[in-house]
């Protein structure tokens, strides 16, 4: 089942007025349960591809099509909106709240969908429990290893049923075993909650375990 589609997606940056092509007519359908990796050089347009998949930015030309919904037109009012209910993130740099506990930072998202705190609470530690992270509950980002904050940003981007999970980089700042263990986890959430996942990276080991690879090079899928 088509979950996200795009056609003839263009971005153009301008860099000090001169005109960077970064997307040239991105072409590419992706569907429910995927699991995606856009590879490429450093320059090729992984990142922009993401951040257009993820409603962070608007392309200069083209269409973007989630669940059926054209997203390329909406204001970023809409776009945030749409971010919040339809899509989970999972940011290189973990992007924690370091004010919070982990079982703050993955109730943020729920509390902002209007969520009592009750429901917040039950679906926020069952869902540490699932994942084997029930024990970091009330330490905050300063407390935790990388891998353990990782592990925290997963749950985070998952705890709301998003239709597709982005994620850039994911293992850039682990070490391969953690890696691979983050791996493990996100291959299970893919299998057993049919999450669709989309990832940027460049690490063998994330490329390796794509159901399907996207390679860019030059703005251009190859």
């Amino acid at each position: 089942m088509e979950i996200l589609r795009t056609e003839n997606l263009d971005k153009i940056y301008q860099d000090n007025g001169v005109p960077v092509h970064a997307l040239k007519a991105i072409n590419l359908t992706i569907n429910m349960g995927d699991h995606i990796v856009i590879a490429g050089p450093s320059g090729s347009g992984k990142t922009t591809l993401l951040n257009l998949l993820g409603a962070l930015d608007k392309p200069t030309m083209g269409k973007i099509y989630i669940n059926n919904e054209d997203i390329s037109e909406k204001t970023k009012k809409e776009l945030s909106d749409f971010r919040l209910h339809k899509l989970g993130f999972i940011f290189q740099a973990y992007n924690l709240i370091p004010v919070l506990t982990a079982l703050e930072n993955i109730e943020f998202s729920m509390m902002l969908l209007g969520f009592t705190e009750k429901e917040r609470h039950k679906k926020a530690l069952d869902l540490m429990e699932e994942l084997g992270i029930r024990e970091l509950a009330d330490k905050r980002p300063n407390e935790m290893s990388g891998g353990q904050q990782q592990r925290v940003a997963v749950a985070r981007a998952i705890v709301n049923d998003p239709t597709i999970v982005l994620a850039d980089e994911p293992t850039a700042n682990l070490d391969s075993d953690t890696g691979s263990h983050l791996l493990d986890l996100m291959e299970r959430m893919n299998r057993e909650k049919n999450i669709t996942f989309i990832f940027s990276s460049h690490d063998k080991q994330v490329i390796d375990r794509a159901g399907r690879l996207i390679i860019l090079k030059d703005g251009r899928i190859v």
